[in-house]
């Protein structure tokens, strides 16, 4: 599989990465979980990507993966808001948090520790990222960044001691073309790209799983305004196998992103990914009316398109 360095960080990345998010909310069993992962990796995927927050996920991954510890960049966020209580953007809640996913991890140091989400009040406050810099100092974690999108993501970027960004890059969701990516890359700044495939808009909310009936609904509505087909973009084939990889294609086309995490429960999916990435770029010809088609559905709907946190 191809891999591209990250950034500054130096490290190299597989260009599809495993988002540990499906594994945890879906309670996907421990067997399953672990059969794919190692295949994933028997195939030269080396990126991991969970939350503290994804509950479940980290102790899964950890139980799958441990043995394999040596080559694979592992990526964490934190703390867990729901779980840690108002307090877990404080030094202690973060430090707190990284010793928590160590040990679900079954590590002794995660290769990139992320914020999840914080507002720009944590950020411009300090402490949160100031706690990384001393977990990444003490040996815990390799490099910290942030997790978010728009405006936060930005400010972020900017910061001393961020070396990775994870930001919404899609389809169905282009803000951060314009916004993050273009940043980032100037700071040399690793990124992965999240819902790279856009939640899959392009199925009927119905065929969607447990909380994704409502976490994929703005993507699919964009999509049905977006108005494509695959003829549009001069492809052809059946459309529950090719958008995906129309999807995914379009992100790690943009400049400026390193990987893409997919989350998945199915070993099968895991496989298409790779297959899928394997294709290369999307003919320029498709990304631009991908582009054009956005643009044009986000100034029908009235409104700004804002990347989805």
């Amino acid at each position: 599989m191809e891999r591209r360095v990250f950034g500054k960080t130096g490290l190299e990345v597989s260009v599809v990465g495993f988002g540990g998010a499906p594994v945890g909310f879906l309670g996907t069993a421990q067997a399953q979980v672990s059969l794919m992962l190692n295949a994933l990796l028997d195939r030269g995927m080396n990126l991991i990507d969970t939350a503290a927050m994804y509950a479940g996920s980290e102790e899964a991954i950890g139980e799958a993966v441990a043995h394999r510890r040596s080559g694979l960049v592992l990526v964490t966020k934190c703390p867990n808001p729901m779980a840690d209580g108002p307090d877990c953007w404080g030094a202690a809640g973060i430090t707190a948090s990284i010793e928590r996913s160590l040990r679900r991890l079954r590590t002794d140091c995660v290769d990139v520790a992320l914020l999840h989400s914080c507002g720009p009040d944590v950020l411009q406050k300090g402490e949160a990222l100031e706690a990384l810099v001393r977990a990444r100092q003490a040996g815990k974690i390799r490099f910290a960044g942030y997790s978010g999108d728009n405006e936060v993501a930005i400010h972020a970027a900017g910061l001393p001691g961020v070396a990775v960004i994870e930001t919404s890059v899609n389809l169905t969701d282009q803000a951060n073309l314009t916004g993050v990516l273009p940043l980032a890359k100037a700071r040399g700044i690793g990124v992965i790209a999240k819902r790279p495939i856009a939640n899959s808009a392009w199925k009927p909310l119905s065929q969607q799983q447990g909380m994704y009936a409502d976490y994929a609904k703005t993507y699919t509505e964009r999509f049905q305004a977006m108005g494509l087909s695959l003829a549009d973009l001069g492809l052809k084939g059946d459309p529950a196998v090719v958008w995906p990889q129309v999807a995914l294609r379009f992100t790690l086309g943009q400049a400026g992103v390193h990987a893409a995490i997919v989350g998945t429960c199915r070993p099968a999916h895991a496989e298409a990914n790779l297959a899928a990435a394997a294709l290369g770029p999307l003919p320029e010809r498709s990304v631009a009316s991908i582009r054009a088609a956005f643009a044009r559905a986000e100034k029908a709907s009235g409104g700004v398109w804002s990347a989805q946190t």
